[in-house]
């Protein structure tokens, strides 16, 4: 699939186009796109071939004809255009936290940074302070933000990486492998990790091996063995994968899924049975007494199974018994959608018909009030509009669709709608979209207190990639919610992840109800619920934590009576 390699051109585009100072709807329609193709489930190729491109929500007869002209020619005029006098290096610091377009102009126009080198030595020489309008406090900034950037670069995301990995798995199988999983960080749902590890059982060693280096996407084999293999793709990540016999797949599973210090707790336990434990299985002396299942581990050494994304060492083996953790079966619905009225490419019908698809009892539609500009955010005329349309389309679809709005908290804590309209609403979620240098924790308090606020979405503000957030004490915003009945939001888009498992993990301890929100802007968004359960599931949270898997009729018996 050429999905992510054509997106990965729009958003250069997008930047590029930033960067000049263009039109902000011009900017705005290629990173659309690019948002469009990164979560479109099928193949962007399969849909060119079949005249299909404007089929796809989101994609209009320009982006089309862009698309057409690149898989027809491997050429993209529009590309070199916006990128002419214009290097990648230029572009990434864009990515990096307080170097805005304006101010990445000015550095490159005046101090001639164009890389992440360059803008290393005006950092330190002093020279990127004395521009105009930017001083100690705003460089030092941008220096945390360079670090954050730095460390995560070299990280990849689980958003790519469980879909990469899926991918290969089914490669995999296609060689007569039934026992294939991800191990490794992946398997135990963190937020980034290192390189893909993938472990598969077989007496075929050297031939799984050879059909897993043809994988059709491999730029360059690292290693090629008769137990291991190792590939980079073209998309640049490293991809790991070791085979083993099968009697010893659950102890090399156990193993190599980790983390290091829940297995060196493992050991300890181990040796104080007088076993031995390692990849191969569990040994009694000379005697291997388990290893071809996972579960025989644990059991073996007086231990409920532990589910992976427990196994950080965080009293999960002190524990006995694993908590009872929320699962991706027991979601009912998602509570943080965007449609075609603000800044979603899909309309509400074609959201609720997808919804229903997922087998959801229900969703809410979620689009910004009229302060978000850049996302076309709804006045309280078009919020009416849009609250009609979504009863109509409730009927027709025959799903309940909860009347909503992500309103934006001001700067002074009040919201982008006045009470008469929120009232109105069946739930309202806040959040905060500006990231002055003030701290912003009362703002956040004084929101998290409104009657009318049900949910905080994305409290913290970050994005993995590229931003630490916005200054909050969230462990104040943590006490107030659990105090007011206010939901946070685990925002379930991978680049986000917020709340993170430490953070949600504070919140259930506090007594504060989670929502796991897709904050999709497309169908494909929708899908991205999974890796908010793996937030849940690595926070400990359980059914009972999770709005997500209430009914209908109790969801709205709590929005009633919260307040």
């Amino acid at each position: 699939m050429r999905n992510r390699e054509l997106a990965n051109i729009f958003i250069k585009i997008g930047d590029a186009l930033e960067f000049k100072g263009e039109m902000p709807f011009k900017i705005a329609a290629y990173r659309k796109a690019a948002r469009t193709l990164e979560d479109l489930t099928e193949d962007i190729e399969v849909l060119w071939k079949d005249g299909k491109l404007t089929s796809i929500p989101g994609v209009g007869k320009g982006i089309a004809k862009k698309i057409d002209e690149y898989l027809e020619t491997g050429e993209m005029k529009k590309y070199k255009e916006a990128m002419e006098g214009i290097s990648s290096d230029l572009l990434e610091l864009l990515n990096i936290q307080g170097m805005g377009p304006k101010t990445l102009r000015i550095a490159h126009d005046t101090l001639g940074v164009s890389s992440r080198k360059d803008l290393e030595k005006v950092i330190k020489d002093g020279s990127l302070a004395s521009l105009p309008g930017m001083g100690e406090k705003k460089v030092e900034n941008i220096k945390k933000g360079l670090e954050v950037f730095s460390a995560e670069e070299k990280r990849i995301s689980i958003g790519i990486a469980l879909p990469l990995a899926e991918e290969v798995i089914d490669w995999i199988k296609q060689a007569g492998v039934e026992r294939v999983a991800p191990a490794g960080s992946l398997r135990r749902m963190r937020e980034t990790i290192g390189d893909i590890d993938i472990l598969c059982a077989s007496n075929r060693g050297g031939e799984i091996i050879d059909h897993f280096t043809n994988f059709a996407r491999v730029e360059r084999i690292l290693a090629k063995g008769e137990t291991k293999g190792s590939i980079i793709i073209k998309e640049g990540y490293q991809i790991d994968l070791r085979v083993v016999p099968e009697e010893c797949f659950g102890a090399a599973l156990q193993y190599f899924t980790g983390s290091k210090p829940h297995n060196i707790k493992l050991r300890s336990i181990a040796r104080q049975k007088g076993l031995k434990i390692s990849e191969y299985g569990i040994f009694k002396g000379n005697n291997k007494i388990a290893g071809r299942e996972e579960e025989e581990i644990y059991s073996t050494l007086g231990l409920a199974w532990i589910p992976p994304e427990l196994r950080e060492d965080r009293g999960e083996i002190e524990l006995g018994k694993a908590p009872e953790l929320v699962d991706y079966d027991d979601i009912r619905g998602d509570f943080h959608i965007h449609s075609n009225y603000s800044d979603g490419v899909n309309s509400i019908k074609e959201i609720a018909e997808f919804a229903k698809g997922l087998g959801y009892e229900y969703i809410a539609i979620t689009d910004h009030s009229k302060s978000a500009k850049y996302a076309n955010g709804l006045d309280e005329k078009r919020l009416r509009k849009e609250m009609r349309e979504i009863e109509r389309v409730q009927e027709e679809v025959g799903i309940r669709i909860f009347r909503g709005t992500e309103v934006d908290i001001l700067r002074d804590g009040s919201l982008d709608f006045d009470d008469n309209i929120l009232q109105d609403l069946d739930i309202v979620i806040a959040a905060v979209h500006m990231f002055p240098k003030q701290d912003l924790t009362d703002v956040i308090l004084k929101a998290c207190s409104n009657p009318h606020v049900d949910a905080i979405a994305h409290p913290t503000g970050r994005l993995i990639s590229r931003r630490q957030g916005y200054k909050v004490n969230i462990n104040e915003v943590i006490e107030c919610a659990a105090s007011t009945n206010t939901a946070l939001e685990i925002n379930c888009y991978y680049d986000r992840l917020d709340l993170s498992d430490v953070n949600a993990r504070r919140a259930k301890q506090s007594g504060a109800k989670i929502i796991l929100s897709s904050d999709a802007h497309n169908l494909g968004m929708m899908k991205g619920m999974r890796f908010g359960v793996g937030v849940a599931r690595r926070a400990w949270l359980s059914r009972s934590d999770v709005l997500n898997t209430f009914s209908a009729a109790q969801l709205e018996s709590w929005l009633k009576e919260r307040v």
